[in-house]
């Protein structure tokens, strides 16, 4: 598999968002996409990068946008990101929510017609640098249903992530997961790689088991399963519950027919500040002794530690900044052919 470091793969990575976006943009964009390489988020990482710039193209994102305030308090905001790049948007929108939270404890946010906003635990990782809780959701806009529920045929929602970040000194506690058995994104991964999927990702059109990943996207299309397994009811519940708290609060869209036209995301931030509840001083005492206690659980034969959220994307995150990025070989191959239709130099694998 070829192998890159990060900087040089930020760097192909911005080279080929500018031949579409802005500056701001492509660097913005370019970094979100390779932090979550590092993290092992091949779903969320440059593998998007040909669905970016297809999407200028097709008019579905708009270099350049600003994102429009439509109602704000001290305490909320509501915004319109007119299908703007939807890291640059959602990044705008938490800095404004950090700005409310700072002073006022607490803040709100939804926005409507963003762009895909990327990986949720990159928000949730800046608001705890910040020492403030954070709460993240989105949903597809109503555009993208990939999940049926349990006993359907037929998809109906997105696989709706959700995304909990905890501050903490030293292991802030991230929790990002999508409500389906898997991000969508890494069953395109397994398209383009020309690779089945493991068991228990994929129903057919007839809701029978499958590791094909083209039966997502056949006509009639296939599903991913609801996350929960043998209780799957309950990670479609929160499924239809971040779609409502994304679509319905934030006056964007939830699923229905038709589809609607644009691929992108509506989205729901809060962050909290400790210090205005509890106290900052407690809530740290209270999360590191709790920590402390879930890891001192005594361990069954050949576990050699408690992992907790956010653990595995830090040892992931150490390990490719010192051995490089690897991408499989038909996903490369993808990028090496974006890059020559548009003219920019590919870089050398290591």
């Amino acid at each position: 598999m070829p192998t890159f470091d990060a900087a040089q793969l930020q760097s192909f990575a911005t080279d080929l968002l500018a031949t579409c976006a802005t500056e701001e943009e492509s660097q913005r964009v370019a970094s979100g996409l390779v932090n979550a390489n590092l993290r092992g988020y091949e779903s969320h990482g440059v593998m998007r990068l040909p669905y970016y710039i297809k999407a200028v193209a097709d008019g579905e994102v708009v270099s350049g946008a600003e994102l429009a305030i439509l109602r704000e308090s001290p305490t909320h905001l509501v915004t319109d990101a007119n299908w703007g790049f939807g890291q640059v948007q959602a990044g705008r929108m938490l800095d404004r929510l950090i700005e409310k939270t700072r002073a006022n404890g607490m803040a709100i946010g939804t926005m409507i017609h963003a762009g895909h906003i990327g990986r949720l635990g990159e928000y949730c990782e800046a608001a705890a640098a910040e020492n403030m809780v954070s709460i993240i959701m989105v949903n597809s806009h109503g555009a993208a249903v990939r999940v049926a529920p349990p006993g359907g045929t037929a998809p109906r929602l997105s696989t709706n992530p959700l995304a909990i970040g905890v501050p903490q000194e030293g292991r802030p506690l991230m929790l990002d997961f999508s409500t389906s058995a898997t991000a969508e994104g890494k069953v395109r991964v397994k398209k383009i790689a020309g690779e089945p999927c493991p068991p228990g990702w994929l129903l057919d059109n007839r809701g029978q088991p499958t590791t094909d990943p083209e039966t997502l996207y056949g006509n009639p299309p296939g599903s991913i399963l609801p996350m929960g397994g043998g209780q799957a009811y309950k990670g479609f519940g929160l499924s239809l519950m971040i779609e409502i708290l994304t679509g319905a609060l934030s006056g964007g869209r939830t699923s229905r027919e038709p589809l609607y036209p644009k691929k992108g995301n509506c989205v729901f931030m809060l962050l909290v500040d400790p210090e205005f509840f509890g106290g900052a001083d407690h809530f740290a005492d209270e999360v590191r002794q709790l920590t402390d206690y879930v890891c001192s659980s005594p361990r069954v034969d050949g576990c050699d530690e408690i992992i907790l959220p956010g653990d595995p994307e830090r040892k992931m995150l150490d390990q490719r900044q010192a051995n490089g990025i690897f991408l499989d070989d038909e996903n490369w191959a993808a990028l090496a052919r974006l890059a020559d239709q548009v003219n920019v130099a590919v870089p050398q694998a290591s």
